[in-house]
């Protein structure tokens, strides 16, 4: 016969051999998952574990998946189990419903983020309260605030471990919300010199104006390893980047695309067909007060230092 003191601490022993238990067989469920990125099933885990019950089994992953640890689906006429994400299980597992709902919601617009008044909107919670749960988030490091281009003044909400996307930070062409004209000019000038050398390399091709033409072609590819190998951007530059500059050269009439038959872009650089006219050229074409320019006043070509500096 036990006494009191023996019979518990036979049920204290008990309790704890069983969660010890509990916890290996959590931590060999999800790693047997974490192996199977794509999913697993209960034939997987009955494989995995042949000693445990079917109905103890269950329950481990009943409490899994209410621990925000799995997400259950279908594929092909039986469930799978997938591990979540491990940011996404601790805010599962440590947040109210109200946090659940403003991080899902911010999870499902992905890197392009979410305005506040949107969040509040698809929420339906109170600015007061849905400003200490983005707080709350902040801290925690689930989500960040990112100052978006498109307007400096507001800031949208994404997941924390999430690249924010071009259209939110401007891409190369923006530093701190400001666009950067001068390392745009720089790139233009340089793209546009290395298909001047290209065109100025073909002069003394003696298999046609035809094949001249096609050898003065670049691809967008190797503008890019020109100005790469040049060395003066201070941001890693994506081939897309270079595009966007030699189709401003394009727009300018300076360079002309063509597409090739495997679907690649080269670009060549033209002369213009148009030679613009000489008063065009001068201060005077485009000068916003030229109807009061006269011989006598302040307005006068005899003052003027546009004039002064256009023909030094």
């Amino acid at each position: 016969m036990f006494t009191n003191t023996s019979y518990i601490k036979l049920v204290f022993h008990n309790f704890i051999v069983c969660r010890y238990k509990n916890n290996v067989f959590f931590h060999r469920i999800i790693n047997l998952a974490q192996a199977h990125p794509k999913g697993i099933s209960d034939k997987d885990l009955t494989a995995e574990f042949p000693d445990i019950q079917p109905v103890q089994r269950a329950q481990y992953i009943n409490k899994l998946l209410s621990q925000g640890y799995f997400d259950l689906f279908k594929q092909g006429g039986s469930l799978l189990y997938r591990l979540k994400d491990p940011s996404k299980a601790k805010v599962a597992k440590g947040a109210d419903n109200e946090e659940k709902i403003v991080y899902s919601i911010i999870e499902e617009a992905g890197n392009k983020g979410i305005w506040i008044r949107d969040i509040r909107f698809k929420s339906n919670l109170m600015l007061t309260q849905l400003n200490k749960i983005l707080k709350s988030l902040e801290t925690k490091k689930f989500i960040k605030a990112v100052k978006s281009v498109a307007a400096s003044k507001k800031k949208v909400y994404m997941l924390y471990n999430l690249e924010p996307d071009r259209s939110v930070t401007g891409g190369a062409w923006y530093q701190d919300q400001d666009f950067e004209a001068e390392f745009v000019d720089v790139l233009n000038q340089q793209c546009y010199r290395f298909l001047e050398q290209k065109k100025e390399g073909t002069k003394n091709c003696r298999a046609g104006p035809i094949a001249a033409r096609d050898i003065a072609y670049a691809s967008s590819k190797e503008v890019w390893k020109f100005i790469s190998d040049l060395g003066i951007s201070k941001v890693k530059l994506s081939v897309e980047d270079l595009e966007m500059i030699l189709n401003t050269l394009v727009y300018d009439g300076k360079v002309e695309k063509t597409l090739t038959e495997d679907g690649n872009t080269l670009y060549r650089a033209v002369q213009p067909l148009l030679v613009p006219p000489g008063l065009i050229a001068t201060p005077c074409g485009v000068c916003p007060v030229r109807k009061n320019c006269c011989d006598l006043g302040d307005v006068t070509p005899i003052k003027c230092q546009y004039i002064t500096e256009w023909l030094e």
